[in-house]
């Protein structure tokens, strides 16, 4: 998830519940450095065993630097491993809170601690602008934010705290405070818990107390746990439910990572939700999961409770909690699919519009170096396909061209790369990239660029393939370098897609304005794909990396792909209830 929260539509959302992050403890949306099954694997697989714990941050801040001039700052964290050149590695970012400097940041960031090393961390905290309304955390230009402060320590000196907490001091980029006060940063650091359990509830609210003049409160709760120190960890909250005093919130799957055990207890609190950031209180109770359970069993409401004038005690309202479900889960890892063998089977369609210029010209994408410097086209297919054909098992790929004059002189939006009439498959990389060259060769560019007739294909042999096998999934990429003519058409194809075990990574070459597929199609901002009949997307499918910014630095290919197909994968997994092969799973870090 990790969206930004800066607008007031962003501010109602849900944040760290697991149904939000797909992925559940296998993979992090946002946290470029954190643990990845689907990277770990990698490794493993070539016999790289690190030595290592999972742990996660939580953090928190107080009397943050106000930079908004009509409200509060929006405060989002940036955590870095601090190398021994000096330089700084990102290895997450929190969500962005609304209107507050004292935030209670929800989204946590792994970090694995190796006891044998020195492993400085760096923290900064930002204003983010509100202009960026729901664009995911990842995607911010941090240098487009407001700075508002920095810490630094080392891991171990949070993990050897007896209550794993640290606070520091938040300080300018130089490292001097001055004479300003720049707030400070808490940290808290809790080891990954190794299990699958989840637990899916819906909760509703009773006769809660009406907190608004001209209107009825907009409740949303937030469940925090307990940890040995008496200290609250915040791990999720619903959405807002606008103007109801009588709310049912939607389905919120918390698993044992987050709350621990059945027994921890956990505090959850119903907050009216004001945009200013001053969300009021109006109720709370202490309840573990075993107790949440129960409720549920004995379709029995619990009341809340507001702290009394007479200290040590609480005055008990008329307000209740119910628990409408309650199911347990188990949430399989993408690591627990791949090595009971499940596989991934790659695609890829290149886009053959005039707009990418003549191949022979140096300038033009198409481009083929004689020196050997791969173009971005090449240089897309083989960070993508090397990493996708490890876990493909016949490493035989679909490859098309679109939007080019054949072989026989026709144009076509869905052609073989490869020139065969029959054939459409090609043996591994090396066979993706001879086919391509060869099609320079013996394809006229031309356009317009169209999406429709790919998609449609490759839905096609995905669909062929759930009549024999389940344990098949596929990912198809494609290069492009233009703005789409198809969009309403492409759209459709995507929606009809959803439902299928695909995932599409789309790589945009060239210097175009790209903001057509990376906030239509890619809906990382949370608004999912509608087609023309009004039919909405069952889930996002679609992931968009502009090449500019892989060449930049800021990004790269695979890390991009790596970084949301295992939570599409594991998403539409659940969504069927498909189980992994093998009957006898072994357990995965978490």
């Amino acid at each position: 998830m990790g969206n930004c929260f800066s607008d007031l539509e962003g501010g109602k959302q849900a944040v760290g519940a697991a149904q939000l992050r797909s992925t559940a403890a296998a993979t992090s949306n946002n946290n470029n450095g954190g643990h990845n099954d689907a990277v770990e694997f990698f490794y493993r697989s070539r016999g790289l065993h690190p030595l290592f714990t999972q742990v996660q941050l939580s953090l928190s801040a107080s009397n943050l630097i106000d930079r908004d001039f009509t409200s509060k700052s929006d405060p989002m964290a940036v955590v870095y491993a601090k190398k021994i050149d000096g330089k700084l590695e990102e290895l997450g970012r929190t969500e962005v809170v609304l209107n507050s400097l004292h935030p209670e940041w929800i989204e946590k960031v792994t970090v694995a601690f190796q006891f044998e090393i020195v492993q400085p961390l760096v923290f900064h905290v930002y204003d983010v602008d509100t202009t960026y309304h729901n664009i995911p955390v990842k995607t911010l230009n941090l240098k487009d934010q407001d700075f508002l402060g920095e810490a630094t320590c080392v891991l171990s000196e949070i993990v050897t705290k007896q209550s794993r907490r640290l606070t520091l001091n938040l300080h300018n980029k130089n490292g001097k405070r001055g004479l300003r006060n720049f707030g400070a940063l808490t940290i808290h650091a809790e080891e990954t818990v190794a299990s699958r359990s989840a637990v899916e509830m819906i909760f509703r609210c009773s006769h809660l107390d009406n907190k608004d003049l001209f209107s009825k409160s907009d409740p949303f709760l937030k469940i925090s746990r307990i940890v040995e120190s008496g200290d609250l960890i915040p791990i999720c909250k619903t959405e807002v439910v606008n103007n109801n005093l009588n709310p049912t919130w939607k389905p919120l799957c918390m698993s044992m990572n987050q709350f621990g055990s059945k027994d921890n207890p956990l505090i959850i609190e119903c907050f009216d939700f004001n945009s200013s950031g001053n969300h009021v209180l109006i109720g709370k109770l202490q309840k573990s999961v075993a107790d949440l359970e129960k409720l549920h069993k004995e379709r029995s409401g619990a009341n809340l409770t507001l702290p009394s004038s007479h200290y040590g005690h609480e005055k008990v309202l008329k307000g209740q909690l119910f628990v409408d479900q309650f199911c347990q889960k188990e949430q399989y890892s993408f690591l627990d699919y791949i090595s009971s063998g499940f596989e991934l089977n790659f695609m890829v369609a290149v886009d053959f519009t005039a707009s990418n210029g003549n191949p022979r010209n140096p300038d033009s994408l198409h481009y083929i170096d004689p020196s050997g410097r791969l173009n971005s086209y090449q240089r897309a297919i083989m960070e993508v396909g090397e990493v996708i054909q490890f876990y493909d098992f016949d490493k035989r790929f679909p490859a098309w061209g679109f939007g080019g004059k054949t072989y026989d002189g026709s144009l076509s939006h869905c052609f073989n790369l490869n020139g065969s009439a029959s054939g459409y498959e090609v043996e591994g990389v090396e066979g993706i990239m001879a086919a391509y060259a060869s099609a320079l060769r013996n394809v006229a560019l031309a356009g317009p660029t169209l999406f429709g007739q790919v998609i449609n294909t490759a839905a096609q042999i995905t669909g062929q393939s759930l009549s024999y096998t389940s344990n098949k999934y596929f990912v198809l990429l494609i290069i492009t370098d233009g703005v789409l003519t198809d969009l309403q058409e492409t759209k459709d194809a995507l929606v009809r897609a959803s439902d299928l075990p695909l995932s599409i990574l789309i790589v945009g070459v060239g210097g175009a304005d790209f903001s057509q597929m990376e906030q239509v199609l890619d809906a990382d901002g949370g608004q999912r794909l509608e087609s023309s009949t009004g039919r909405v997307a069952t889930h996002d499918i679609v992931q968009f990396v502009p090449m500019r910014e892989v060449h930049s630095g800021q990004i790269s290919v695979v890390q991009a792909l790596l970084e949301e197909l295992p939570g599409q994968f594991l998403t539409y997994m659940r969504s069927r209830d498909i189980k992994p092969l093998s009957p006898h799973v072994p357990q995965t870090s978490a």
